[in-house]
């Protein structure tokens, strides 16, 4: 059996007060749902370079690659119910001033305070969330 995979890019913004940026998803699945910002690799695109295009197409938010960090990969063959999705996930942090402002697919972004989250986020991002945080200095 051959399975498609698809890559994509998954972005943890943070800022020294302990908010998170989330967007509202304006699609199935998890329409209407808070998520990570990110998406599909491009083709002839890294993950990295991936994650800086989504995070500024989705929320305005522009970062240089080398204000990333790798947090992991998540590759569980169930974490996305449109089929296989393998995500490297990063993390950022920037000013507590950073301005958010929805666009291309995002409903709206939302700066969130670290204790007091959505109740359920969008497909396995509060796993990211949380190992993200274990990074945190």
């Amino acid at each position: 059996m051959i399975e498609t995979i698809r890559y994509t890019a998954d972005v943890v913004a943070m800022t020294p007060d302990g908010h998170v940026l989330l967007i509202e998803r304006g699609w199935d699945p998890f329409k209407g749902h808070w998520a990570l910002p990110g998406g599909h690799v491009d083709p002839g695109e890294t993950a990295l370079e991936a994650a800086v295009r989504e995070l500024a197409e989705e929320t305005g938010v522009q970062v240089d690659a080398d204000e990333l960090r790798l947090i992991g990969l998540w590759d569980q063959p169930e974490r996305d119910p449109r089929g296989r999705y393998v995500t490297a996930a990063y993390l950022t942090v920037v000013p507590a001033s950073t301005t958010a402002v929805a666009g291309d697919d995002a409903r709206t972004a939302r700066w969130w305070p670290l204790n007091d989250l959505p109740a359920r986020l969008a497909f396995d991002h509060a796993g990211i969330l949380a190992a993200a945080v274990r990074q945190l200095p």
